[in-house]
């Protein structure tokens, strides 16, 4: 969570993303045109931008000492960055230096490795004068420990006992995509579609490689001798797959926002294959309804008593076979 500190009596400085400064206000203020508007809990808040700020997501070129100011909008991804393939043609023509060279002038202990001038580890010394293409280090952080290696949601709303991470982006199939650090984007199934036709006997996962096309059949599962396809929230190549979930389908159920991930996937356009993706807010309103869908058929099959406003109970479809399998897969998964 933002951390916010008193600047002083006019207003405050917030470190989320552009660095702002910020107050209570009224809708005279909105027509004023000299800072942001916006409205928090019927509360007017006035915003301005604020070059002292500080961010919690630094540019490279920042934390090197290049420029000023740059809050990283790219997730991290370099490689695709408008910015910093900017910044690479200053270098070029001679109007700027590269931040290699800004932090080869700095004593040898502040010669911080890349990963952790952008926050994704802790200090660590780089030994290859910044020459990332040759250090093993930096090979196996991107292609083997940042796959692999899942984050656990820092906000996870409940919605009748299903939960949905506000930081995370779904589908209308029940399926979800977190961008990581670097620009891969790793996938799975939410909550609510696992707890809904229960525990998988197998998921049939494909291998790396795959190439997978939003709105499409990505994958399946399987249980007593049923089967259903799962739509790809996202169109990319797959580079990782859980071997952990292909063993032992059930730690999706456990965990199925962080070990119970499925793939992760690279795409060369980030923010615009997640453009139809829902989150937050949205998200919210999403499941409340699917919940209210659901409830309504359970009603419909098992009778009024059947949803009373309660938490509704793991396995759905287990408890309630009536329900139909074909019918739950094609409402909520869309298959």
């Amino acid at each position: 969570m933002a951390k916010m500190v008193q600047k002083n009596q006019k207003g405050q400085r917030g470190r989320v993303g552009y660095g702002s400064s910020y107050r209570k206000g009224s809708h005279r203020d909105m027509a004023s045109g000299k800072e942001i508007g916006t409205v928090l809990g019927g509360q007017v808040w006035m915003v301005k931008p604020d070059r002292q700020a500080k961010t919690d997501t630094p540019c490279l070129w920042m934390t090197a000492g290049v420029v000023r100011y740059k809050n990283c909008s790219n997730f991290y991804d370099c490689t695709t960055c408008r910015y910093d393939q900017g910044m690479v043609q200053q270098v070029k023509k001679g109007k700027s230096i590269s931040w290699q060279t800004a932090m080869r002038k700095k004593p040898d202990l502040e010669r911080i490795c890349r990963h952790s001038l952008t926050r994704r580890i802790a200090g660590r010394v780089c030994p290859y004068d910044y020459n990332c293409g040759g250090c093993d280090f930096d090979q196996f952080f991107e292609d083997v420990l940042t796959p692999k290696t899942a984050n656990h949601p820092l906000d996870v709303q409940r919605v009748k006992g299903f939960g949905v991470p506000l930081d995370y982006y779904f589908h209308n199939g029940h399926t979800w995509a977190k961008i990581e650090s670097g620009g891969c984007i790793r996938i799975g199934v939410d909550d609510f579609a696992l707890k809904l036709l229960g525990r998988a006997d197998a998921l049939d996962l494909p291998l790396m490689g795959k190439e997978l096309d939003q709105d499409r059949a990505g994958w399946g599962l399987k249980r007593n001798g049923k089967s259903a396809d799962v739509l790809s929230p996202i169109d990319g190549v797959i580079v990782e797959v859980n071997s952990s979930v292909r063993e032992n389908p059930g730690l999706a159920n456990r965990e199925p926002y962080s070990d119970g991930w499925l793939f992760m996937v690279r795409t060369p356009n980030v923010k615009g294959t997640i453009k139809k993706l829902m989150a937050d807010a949205d998200s919210l309103d999403w499941m409340n309804s699917e919940v209210q869908t659901l409830e309504n058929m359970i009603e419909e099959t098992a009778g009024p008593l059947a949803a009373d406003g309660g938490y509704l109970q793991e396995d759905i479809y287990g408890n309630l076979p009536d329900l139909g399998w074909e019918n739950l897969t094609g409402t909520f998964l869309k298959t």
